[in-house]
């Protein structure tokens, strides 16, 4: 959250204490709250072709800045191009961690 703090304008963090508790307060939010959005925006997702999903992450950054003092966003774009960063960024970490993880799982072929 540091890193994106440093590029998007909009986007603020007032320390490393701020940002690792926004980053604790995301992942618990994430993991809470958005399921249960997630099933009630349901029909929008399907309409949209799933991209509704960036603006349910939006919800919850600005969720989270909500609750998180030293952590804010001064609109709604710097919440979506926020958003879209830190679902790249978790793609990116998902891809690279299981290219790891498949290359030491498998049995060698006979």
């Amino acid at each position: 959250m540091l890193g994106l703090a440093q590029v998007l304008p909009g986007f603020h963090v007032s320390g490393w204490i701020s940002a690792l508790f926004a980053a604790v307060v995301l992942a618990a939010v994430n993991a809470v709250v958005r399921p249960i959005l997630f099933f009630l925006t349901l029909p929008f997702t399907i309409v949209t072709l799933g991209l509704f999903l960036v603006v349910l992450n939006a919800m919850m950054l600005r969720l989270t800045a909500w609750i998180v003092p030293g952590f804010s966003m001064s609109g709604p774009g710097p919440t979506l191009i926020a958003s879209i960063i830190l679902a790249a960024v978790s793609m990116a970490w998902k891809w690279i961690t299981s290219e790891a993880k498949g290359d030491e799982g498998e049995a060698p072929r006979a």
